[in-house]
């Protein structure tokens, strides 16, 4: 064979292969240095590892870590599967991948119930902690992080009786039983919420506990420490190591206030030394290197004029890598029905996450968002397309995309968050509401008529979503070699027939947008740390392989090939066996300014117009740094 046909054939592979430019990469040739198919070089258990470091989330190989995925679940407040997240591990497992695969998560906020983990005083129930253990490592496997949380809304059910309007969890009956409450009541209460304020009942045992009347605080404290070094002695070193922390209440309210004690009083002087105490329980339970994710006053943030309290840790000082900032966010005004007409709109939130962003930073740690959602039924769901779509928006970036591409550089850190909630038995409970055999819920959330879980079980009994997968699939910088200047992402997702487009490609960029089209794409603008591990990006399921883009200052190529360790452009599976997919970005470099535009807009584009398009965006990201 001539030397210039073996040329041609090696030509024709390589464009065969991938359509790339200058600069951009090839596949490396087979050699023992290359791993196996679907491993990557680097030590993905080190990677798994969780901590903050100076502000922000970073795993075992030093890269910037960003949380997305959801609250798991809200069947853990409901009695049919026994204060668990599922009623098999099998469940767990089938969950886990559609969590990974269909929703593009990467953790999970896994709830616990005090109630089941103590139903009597002073006893831990081991048989309770083994279920919650295989269901959680269930997750773990599926290569997601997860953050138990023991979860309680109005304190406990058993506060409210057979023909109450609503209904709690949390606390222990022998705990209410203890406290001689008084028959609950919230009077006029048109959402479950209320009782929070206006149920004396509730408002009592709260303030209780906050007062660890009759010890009740140490109780559960004795009880969080079991339950921790239960799971810190029967998960392996790589499964704990991908537990990323502790929640350790709820949405915490005094209930009442003491004379003259403010809101902010009360987070200084009752709530901040609870997490003291919670923080040595940690430790005492071998979780001295894994974070507290800390909960201001439920209301600090909240959109209501009437219902805004000041806080939101204001006192605490410093809390450095012991813990994180950690809030939710719903916006009252919109679920309220009257507060809001209309839809959301593009930056609707970006004030709202900004006040998180700032908070995090004064303290010194990182941030989440670990609730966040809208209804997806009833009278103002018609308002969840617009408003789930503004809340991602807000927790990729401070700006609206009106603004994006004029000044990224103010775009601030990446959110994590997780939204609620993820129960695979939406519509298809069996909760007897407070124990009334004549309340049978089966519908929604089975729970104070809420319907916020994003994905259902069909006919067959395979996991599917119920709101637009371009919304909740998303590409996001799961891990970043250095530091995220600034990201956002076009997911172009629906509300009914109207595709939200609210950052369109600038006409400044022209052959930018003519890449793009009409597809969804997103950019990253990050400085490289040295860091030796690539930059991940997770890869939603609409970003098929072939057809996905990548312009960088790393090279520009479509249908990136798989992964080897010379390859700065590639794709690899992500860890868990779920099918999912990473995006991998390799500098190798420190200080450098980089970016990257992944769309799936272009089918088979130029080497021309990746050649302008790459032009004109190293031009738009000089100086962004």
């Amino acid at each position: 064979m001539s030397k210039m046909r073996m040329r041609l054939i090696g030509v024709l592979i390589l464009l065969t292969a991938s359509l790339t430019i200058e600069g951009a990469p090839s596949a490396a040739a087979p050699s023992a240095a290359v791993p196996l198919p679907g491993s990557l070089w680097f030590d993905e258990q080190a990677a798994a590892a969780f901590t903050v470091d100076h502000g922000r989330f970073t795993d075992g190989l030093g890269r910037e870590v960003v949380l997305r995925g959801y609250n798991v679940s809200g069947e853990t407040k409901l009695e049919e599967n026994g204060g668990l997240p599922f009623a098999s591990v099998a469940d767990a497992e089938k969950s886990a991948t559609a969590l990974r695969a269909l929703g593009g998560g990467n953790s999970a906020r896994f709830l616990l119930s005090w109630a089941h983990a103590e139903p009597v005083r002073g006893q831990v129930d081991r048989a309770y902690l083994t279920a919650a253990t295989a269901q959680m490592r269930a997750f773990l496997k599926a290569g997601i992080r997860v953050y138990p949380d023991f979860h309680q809304d109005l304190y406990s059910r058993h506060l409210f009786n057979e023909g109450s309007w609503y209904t709690g969890d949390g606390a222990p009956k022998w705990v209410v039983e203890a406290g001689g409450y008084p028959r609950e009541s919230c009077g006029i209460c048109l959402f479950w919420g209320q009782n929070i304020t206006q149920n004396e009942a509730v408002k009592r045992a709260a303030y209780d506990f906050w007062h660890n009347r009759g010890g009740v605080q140490d109780a559960f404290l004795a009880t969080a420490q079991a339950t921790m070094t239960y799971f810190a002695e029967h998960l392996d070193g790589a499964e704990f190591a991908a537990v990323a922390g502790f929640d350790p209440y709820n949405e915490p309210h005094a209930g009442s206030y003491d004379s003259g004690q403010s809101s902010r009083m009360w987070e200084r002087d009752v709530l901040w030394p609870f997490y003291t105490r919670f923080r040595a329980r940690m430790d005492a339970a071998g979780w001295q290197n894994k974070p507290a994710f800390v909960e201001p006053n439920l209301f600090w943030n909240s959109n209501l004029f009437f219902q805004k309290q000041e806080g939101g840790l204001l006192d605490a000082g410093t809390l450095g890598s012991r813990y994180v900032f950690n809030t939710h966010f719903y916006d009252q005004k919109a679920i309220s029905g009257v507060f809001m007409w209309g839809k959301a709109a593009d930056g609707q939130y970006a004030g709202d996450f900004g006040a998180v962003r700032d908070r995090a930073a004064a303290s010194a740690t990182a941030a989440v968002v670990s609730e966040f959602g809208h209804p997806l039924t009833g009278t103002v769901s018609d308002k969840a397309p617009t408003v789930g779509k503004a809340m991602y928006q807000a927790l990729d970036s401070r700006l609206p995309g009106a603004s994006w591409w004029l000044k990224p550089e103010q775009s601030g850190p990446v959110l994590s968050g997780s939204q609620w909630q993820w129960d695979i038995y939406h519509g298809r409970h069996h909760e007897l509401m407070n124990g009334n055999p004549d309340k049978v819920l089966t519908a929604a959330d089975a729970w104070n008529e809420e319907d916020l879980s994003a994905v259902r079980l069909d006919d067959s009994g395979t996991a599917v979503l119920r709101q637009d997968a371009r919304l909740l699939d998303r590409l996001y910088p799961s891990a970043t070699a250095g530091r995220a200047l600034a990201f956002s992402y076009e997911d172009r997702s629906r509300d009914g027939s109207t595709t939200l487009t609210w950052n369109p490609v600038p006409k400044s960029l022209p052959r930018v947008a003519e890449l793009v089209g009409s597809g969804q794409y997103g950019v990253l603008l990050w400085r490289s740390d040295g860091t030796a591990a690539p930059t991940e990006l997770h890869l939603p399921a609409s970003f098929e392989t072939p057809r996905t883009t990548v312009v960088s200052d790393l090279g520009a190529v479509t249908g990136p090939p798989s992964y080897t360790r010379s390859t700065p452009i590639a794709v690899a599976p992500e860890p868990g066996g779920t099918g999912s997919r990473r995006l991998l970005l390799t500098a190798g470099d420190s200080g450098s300014l980089h970016y990257a535009l992944v769309t799936n807009g272009a089918t088979a584009p130029s080497a021309e117009l990746l050649r302008a398009a790459r032009e004109e965006l190293a031009e738009w990201s000089e100086g962004r740094g």
